[in-house]
């Protein structure tokens, strides 16, 4: 029996089943890749495989309507914003087909004393293992494959069950880029293989965003095989509202904020820590205009709110929200479900002994809290167990430098929300996981930074 499967969210269908990989085929994919790395990857240069990876970039943009289509009956994502994900990792490859040489160059270092020279040169590892989510679907693989096939590392790619479609769609780019066999691996593998996986010695590091569990177990696997680990977690991101000239703004842009991928993204904002004076107008425009917004087919091009990725995800945030409740959360609107679908969402008189107030919140649902000055706003950010993005929105520039360097997080958006760019570094602190991808610390990961001395 499979668990790889696509199911409409928006259905309830059944579109689609795939077998899961035997452990001979997974053998051979493993085998497929080391073999890659032993031969293709030491006998090309960094041009031959950025430009590897510009086609296969350039195919992602060329079939955007095919690849988004796929994920909307995958996971729901409502089509315009499947055909932007599609072009932003199209981006991402071409970012680093054309920065790939200067990343990889050699670093000189200054000696202190004696004669000669030193240099730091970059190189591949080996064959590397990706765990991916299903809630970005291809830009997920294009942060984690763009940059490690132009290393030179080898790539076995393990995607979420429910997106096996979107996996076979990726690996067809890479192929039809001219990827060589085992540059780039599809394996539908499950939990027990994956942990062969990561214990094989031919494989050298793993990188994985999904849940918290799940990192901290492929962590713990990695850890027993001395294996590098990059691993980006939840989140619950703070949207800190100090002061603004344009309320009407801040409102739209904390919403756009709390619904990109209907509320399905590890660095939306989810919650929204208001200053006192300005908490009542906030509370009032922003839940009027969060309402206004009502979950839609994915198909059409004016949905901005799909289904969640799954009834078994809307069951749970809608437990979530119970819980909340009971536990002293005020509802203001919302709180509802049908299907899969689930209704945007406001709470207020979130205490901080209300487990909602520690929790992830993967969907349309709002958390709004009052905060008396801006330490008691950087307190509220920073009493939470992640640390992965957050956003400040201040017209103060003294206030915006000081209250960016008191969030505990790994990314600060003043003033600005869902810019995130093939060369900004991607990544968090806490129990948001270690690591960067994106930019040119992403590219600084898994390599083995060699230390050449001449004297």
């Amino acid at each position: 029996m499979t668990n790889y499967a696509v199911v409409n969210p928006a259905t309830g269908e059944t579109v689609k089943t795939y077998p899961t990989i035997t452990d001979a085929e997974l053998e051979a994919a493993i085998a497929a890749a080391d073999e890659a790395h032993r031969t293709w990857s030491k006998s090309t240069t960094v041009e031959e495989r950025a430009a590897l990876i510009r086609r296969v970039g350039e195919l992602h943009v060329e079939r955007r309507q095919e690849l988004a289509e796929i994920i909307v009956r995958e996971m729901g994502k409502p089509i315009e914003q499947a055909l932007a994900e599609a072009d932003f990792a199209g981006d991402i490859y071409t970012y680093y087909a054309d920065n790939a040489a200067e990343f990889l160059k050699d670093e000189p270092i200054e000696l202190q004393g004696g004669e000669g020279s030193a240099v730091v040169r970059r190189s591949s590892l080996g064959v590397l293992l990706g765990v991916m989510p299903w809630n970005f679907p291809y830009y997920q693989v294009a942060r984690f494959a763009g940059p490690n096939v132009i290393i030179g590392n080898t790539i076995l790619l393990k995607h979420a069950e429910q997106c096996p479609e979107s996996a076979e769609a990726i690996q067809r780019i890479f192929r039809d880029a001219g990827a060589p066999e085992g540059v780039y691996v599809n394996i539908y593998a499950s939990h027990d293989q994956i942990e062969r996986v990561i214990a094989d010695p031919r494989v050298q590091g793993v990188s994985l965003t999904g849940s918290e569990r799940a990192g901290a177990a492929v962590a713990a696997v990695a850890g027993k095989h001395l294996k590098k680990v990059v691993l980006e977690l939840g989140g619950s991101d703070p949207f800190i509202l100090l002061s603004t000239d344009d309320l009407d703004e801040a409102v739209q842009n904390a919403v756009d904020a709390r619904l990109d991928n209907s509320g399905q993204s590890c660095n939306a904002a989810k919650r929204f820590i208001v200053i006192d004076e300005l908490y009542e107008p906030f509370l009032e425009k922003f839940t009027a205009k969060i309402a206004e917004v009502e979950a839609t087919d994915p198909m059409s091009s004016d949905s901005v709110l799909g289904p969640l990725s799954s009834l078994k995800a809307a069951e749970g945030l809608e437990e979530q929200v119970k819980r909340a409740i009971e536990h002293g959360a005020k509802l203001v609107h919302g709180g509802t479900r049908e299907g899969a679908f689930f209704q945007t969402t406001v709470l207020t008189d979130v205490a901080s002994d209300n487990p909602a107030s520690k929790e992830e919140f993967f969907g349309p649902v709002a958390q709004v809290y009052r905060a008396a000055d801006e330490a008691d706003a950087v307190r509220i950010a920073n009493d939470i167990p992640f640390g992965l993005g957050s956003y400040l929105y201040t017209t103060d520039p003294e206030q915006a430098d000081r209250v960016a360097n008191a969030i505990e997080a790994g990314m600060v958006f003043v003033n600005i929300v869902l810019a995130d760019g093939a060369e900004l570094p991607f990544g968090g602190v806490k129990r948001s996981g270690f690591g960067r991808e994106l930019g040119r610390f992403g590219a600084d990961e898994f390599v083995n930074k060699k230390l050449i001395r001449i004297g």
